[in-house]
């Protein structure tokens, strides 16, 4: 079997709600990551097989296979397809285990692949009338987080919580503290304010670094925090991830045109898993995942350092 390996990785700094990005097309936005990575591998475009990108809202300016158009705005050839999937939070890396199995396949021998999300532009939306002019109110949704247009019958059979509420049922459950999650969320900041990340970046203007993270916080402020989604509960908008803008693309190469290139890989895929879980402890989904990929490539977890 043909192993995958990437060769480029790149991705624009992460925008707060409302901020620096927000008036961006996620398109363009897309565009700009797929450009720069295609040309940090220094390959030809025109050898490029297919472009592979995750998103999870598809509500406005990300709608009709925003990957094709992302592709075509970054300059690729018009010979280059482009395929956009959608797992919600996991969209992006779908994309990129899809491009390292049609590497594997032998189905080409480069490809790019990746994610986009514009929180700040997911546009508020409603529902077709079933009649002409009908009177009354209609339901309009913010498509920006959350349910929109639910299935009745899907309705019937599970609570439609949001992300936020599914945090909460996951952390009673497991009884994980606000404690734990707020010490959790100051090393997350800490260690992005100690981390290099500029080889990683390619500005959007004059965004040149990331703009959600808060590297000042501290313990005593996050405390402060109150529950966002439920009253008593352990959820802030401290330690829950923030609504932002950005996007991230790799080229994927097949181990032996990586070698025709000369290019040295940041790293090879070896097994991927997916799994399924109870609607309302969403958050719990890559544990069975993480066991079922470390059966599949039969090593312990204590094997792993990231």
């Amino acid at each position: 079997m043909t192993k995958a390996v990437v060769i480029s990785a790149v991705r624009t700094p992460v925008g707060r709600y409302g901020g620096a990005l927000a008036g961006v097309r996620p398109d363009d936005l897309a565009a700009i990551a797929i450009g720069a990575a295609v040309e940090r591998a220094g390959v030809d475009p025109g050898e490029i097989e297919d472009v592979y990108l995750g998103c999870a809202n598809q509500a406005g300016e990300d709608n009709r296979n925003v990957a094709r158009m992302a592709a075509l705005l970054a300059g690729l050839p018009e010979s280059v397809a482009g395929v956009t999937v959608n797992r919600l939070c996991a969209s992006g890396l779908s994309a990129v285990v899809g491009a390292c199995h049609a590497v594997a396949a032998g189905d080409g021998d480069l490809f790019v692949a990746g994610g986009v999300e514009s929180m700040s532009r997911a546009p508020l939306v409603t529902g077709k009338p079933d009649a002409a002019f009908p009177r009354g109110d209609r339901t309009l949704y913010d498509t920006t987080l959350g349910w929109r247009f639910p299935n009745p019958s899907l309705e019937a059979r599970f609570r439609l919580e949001t992300m936020g509420e599914t945090g909460e049922n996951v952390a009673e459950r497991w009884q994980v503290s606000r404690e734990d999650q707020d010490a959790f969320a100051l090393r997350s900041q800490q260690r992005w304010a100690a981390a290099d990340l500029s080889d990683e970046l390619v500005p959007v203007g004059q965004l040149e670094r990331d703009e959600h993270p808060r590297p000042d916080t501290s313990a005593e402020k996050l405390a402060t925090l109150k529950p966002a989604f439920r009253a008593g509960g352990t959820v802030t908008a401290g330690n829950s991830s923030g609504l932002n803008d950005g996007a991230a693309a790799l080229v994927v190469a097949s181990e032996e045109k990586a070698r025709e290139l000369g290019a040295e890989p940041l790293g090879a895929f070896d097994a991927s898993a997916v799994a399924g879980g109870e609607p309302r402890v969403v958050g719990i989904g890559p544990v069975p995942a993480v066991r079922k990929l470390l059966d599949r490539a039969g090593i312990g977890v204590e094997e792993l350092d990231l």
